[in-house]
């Protein structure tokens, strides 16, 4: 990358910087225990509206998984959500009324938080319908990925977003409050996938599943990105650009071999898929609020008027990371 490109990517990390410290302001801060936070907490971000349904099992999912301490930054909820996450002894929580639009979809509030709170730690973003899976999860905790990450000198750690889906319709077996959504949406796509490089940001871009397959399957170019960098050791330099698709300094996407080799990775179960879908999709598309005019939003609303059903006959049922690492859709690269 010339010296000229190099350069203004340093610009623009220090405008989105300089952005999110502007952005504090509209954050009011409801719970803050941050005093309690150890100095080898692995901490979690996430920004959430109306997801109280979802918030016990993630929390104890995370929580078993080893995350010390979460950051929340609610959206203006009225279910109740925020009153649930005040009362959780190891959550700081942040609100705010304004537009998450114009917040890059609550990239600057979170970079703020980051950029304040998280500096020295290794901190995973996610959404509260996001749970990751890595290599050996189900014998090793968290801390032994990134106890291993930092032998190795690695900063980041990359995961692709798997959308899960149930078979049959997606409201036919009713979500109950702190249920593993897995249990439900257990199925996903083993192929089906794209992949590209961005060459300005240096990460890898994928595309498909069944959003591509069934939502996009006219205009699959415009099918929601899966690539993601959940999982950072933060500086306090850093800032995520779009969601958690790309970070900058640029060598934070970097989380494939350039020489051909496999490096560690692993994947985001997405599991948006399940009855509480209809309702969140309307009520967002409603809002406005998501990227390129809620293009996305806009298409699950014509697509539901027809009651899709995400599964096919090429579905797969989830069943561990074994698995997917089979399938080519993770890695242990050298971990072992």
């Amino acid at each position: 990358m010339g010296l000229i490109n190099s350069y203004r990517l340093r610009l623009q990390r220090k405008r989105w910087r300089i952005r999110a410290y502007r952005k504090r302001r509209e954050l009011k801060e409801i719970v803050n225990r941050t005093a309690q936070i150890k100095s080898d907490d692995i901490l979690l971000y996430c920004t959430q509206r109306n997801e109280k349904i979802r918030l016990p099992y993630f929390l104890d999912y995370y929580r078993k998984m080893g995350v010390g301490h979460f950051f929340f930054v609610d959206n203006d909820s009225d279910d109740g959500s925020l009153d649930y996450l005040r009362d959780q002894p190891d959550v700081s929580v942040w609100r705010t009324r304004a537009s998450y639009k114009r917040a890059r979809f609550g990239v600057d509030w979170l970079n703020y938080l980051q950029i304040k709170h998280a500096h020295g730690h290794w901190t995973l973003t996610v959404d509260p319908d996001e749970f990751l899976v890595y290599p050996f999860c189900d014998t090793r905790p968290l801390r032994a990925l990134t106890d291993w990450l930092d032998a190795s000198s690695i900063k980041s750690f990359s995961a692709m977003l798997l959308d899960m889906y149930p078979k049959g319709r997606l409201d036919e077996q009713p979500y109950q409050s702190g249920q593993d959504p897995i249990e439900i949406a257990s199925w996903f796509d083993s192929g089906n996938y794209s992949l590209s490089r961005n060459y300005k940001f240096a990460n890898l871009w994928i595309q498909g599943g069944p959003r591509a397959r069934v939502f996009f399957k006219d205009a699959p170019a415009q099918a929601p990105a899966l690539n993601k960098v959940p999982l950072v050791k933060w500086d306090r330099r850093y800032c995520y650009v779009s969601s958690t698709h790309m970070l900058l300094p640029r060598g934070l996407n970097q989380v494939y071999d350039e020489w051909g080799g496999e490096k560690a990775s692993g994947v985001l179960l997405h599991a948006k898929f399940i009855d509480t879908f209809s309702a969140k999709a309307a009520e967002e598309l409603e809002r406005g609020q998501h990227y390129a005019a809620s293009v996305e939003y806009k298409a699950y609303a014509a697509s539901l008027q027809t009651d899709p059903q995400l599964w096919c006959k090429w579905s797969e049922k989830y069943i561990n990371w074994r698995q997917l690492e089979i399938l080519g859709l993770m890695s242990k690269g050298n971990w072992a």
